[in-house]
């Protein structure tokens, strides 16, 4: 059914915990994966750091980061049989949602699976939500995961 599904990572639980559904299906539908990490600038960003600072030390770091939650989720993916592709791009000053949609579209993907916060109410309003943005604007079905709330104690 599915022949390439797009996986944005973020090193965050919930991306881990989509990753684990997208290889799933993978495996079912002898699907590849494209796993997708966006460098956000704009959420690092504080306003105090001068550009040299950004461009000598955060920058860098944020690219050692994402390089190696690409290739830590491609060394497990591989392990269970799944064919996998990594990319990694910057983001400039666009909504995330909308790179990814054009990602999904670029490699011709037919699946999106990505993790969510849940985010509700004034958090929701003041930062957004790029999965809800995201399942709008994309070409192609967008299959939301996030992790199951707390037991009840």
């Amino acid at each position: 059914m599915y022949q390439k599904i797009l996986v944005p990572i973020d090193g965050s639980d919930t991306s881990r915990l989509a990753l684990d559904h997208a290889a799933a299906i993978a495996r079912l539908c002898r699907a590849r994966i494209v796993l997708l990490h966006v460098v956000d600038d704009q959420s690092y960003r504080n306003g105090y750091a001068r550009p040299s600072v950004y461009i000598q030390d955060v920058r860098p770091a944020l690219l050692r980061s994402g390089k190696g939650w690409l290739e830590d989720a491609a060394r497990q993916l591989r392990k269970s049989g799944v064919i996998v592709d990594n990319v990694m791009i910057e983001n400039h000053g666009e909504r995330v949602a909308d790179l990814i949609a054009r990602q999904a579209e670029h490699d011709r993907c037919d699946l999106i699976v990505l993790g969510t916060h849940g985010r509700r109410g004034i958090e929701r309003l003041l930062i957004g939500s790029d999965a809800e943005n995201l399942a709008r604007i994309a070409s192609v079905p967008v299959m939301l995961v996030r992790q199951p709330p707390p037991a009840a104690g």
